[in-house]
């Protein structure tokens, strides 16, 4: 078992700021989809798969795990592998927050988190897979087993999150929660890694790419994305006007009241004609 609690608290810092910083924006844009109808539901959705799988999740996993470093050998990763990872993450997260926002029922909840875990899971070991090291790297039953749980329960939380929270100070203490959940799971099924070291030791790094020839893309992409949400969070409309309600622009304005009738019998003082006013008229000259 690798001694993980030796490293320095730099990376594993860095992997949890951008945990929270994904949660927040995933669960602001699922706050906005359940209000959202027709086309630009599924924008805010498409963006809280982003900043939830992206982000919270596969991100996360990888900047964590620069700070795995077996004792005397070198680390390089397959990159198409370490993309599928993180779309995995991606796809399983749209699927999931599209069956809960959709519907909110306890059984469409628990489907999703349990397509979510699945998932999480699957990125999870996926990107373990993806290290090209010299030696071979074994895992525990019992930490794959518990990592699996934790993945089950945090995602099944964060997808009530994104169903049920709506305001600033709810949404980040669910952000921090949904942090603490994926780093715990992320360091669970790390604790039960074991390495063995080659036979034969062998000269130059295995094959793949270094980690920072994947690092420096990477942050520059969440650099970006970050900006790219927050645009979109400062841009969008907290509350769209109902315009239900509102009188159609092409209407006629209403028609003033129509002029009171004059009572029956009423005659104007200063008539002429058939309609001449009586000869005691206080208006009328006497003679």
């Amino acid at each position: 078992m690798l001694d993980h609690l030796a490293q320095d608290w730099l990376t594993p810092s860095i992997a949890f700021a951008v945990s929270v910083i994904g949660s927040f924006l995933g669960l602001s844009f699922a706050s906005r989809a359940r209000r959202a109808r027709g086309p630009v539901r599924w924008q805010w959705l498409a963006l809280a798969s982003l900043s939830l799988g992206g982000m919270a999740v596969w991100s996360m996993h990888f900047i964590a795990m620069m700070g795995f470093s077996p004792p005397g050998a070198a680390i390089r990763y397959d990159a198409t592998l370490t993309v599928v990872s993180g779309l995995i993450a991606i796809a399983v997260m749209a699927v999931a927050l599209t069956l809960t926002v959709a519907g909110g029922t306890a059984p469409r909840l628990l489907l999703g988190g349990l397509i979510a875990g699945t998932g999480v899971v699957a990125m999870h070991y996926l990107g373990m897979y993806s290290m090209n090291v010299h030696g071979e790297i074994h895992h525990d039953p019992l930490y794959v087993a518990l990592s699996c749980a934790v993945a089950l329960v945090a995602a099944t939380a964060s997808l009530w999150f994104a169903s049920r929270l709506r305001g600033l100070p709810a949404i980040t203490a669910a952000s921090v929660a949904m942090a603490v959940a994926v780093t715990t799971m992320h360091y669970t099924g790390m604790m039960g890694v074991h390495f063995t070291e080659p036979r034969f030791s062998r000269h130059g790094p295995p094959p793949g790419s270094s980690a920072p020839d994947l690092v420096l893309p990477l942050l520059t992409g969440l650099f970006v994305f970050l900006l790219i949400c927050s645009l979109f969070l400062l841009l969008g409309e907290e509350e769209r006007p109902d315009h239900s309600r509102r009188a159609d622009p092409s209407a006629p304005p209403p028609s003033r009241s129509a002029p009171e009738e004059p009572p029956a019998g009423y005659v104007p003082r200063h008539a002429t004609g058939p309609q001449a006013p009586p000869a005691d008229d206080v208006w009328t000259r006497r003679r």
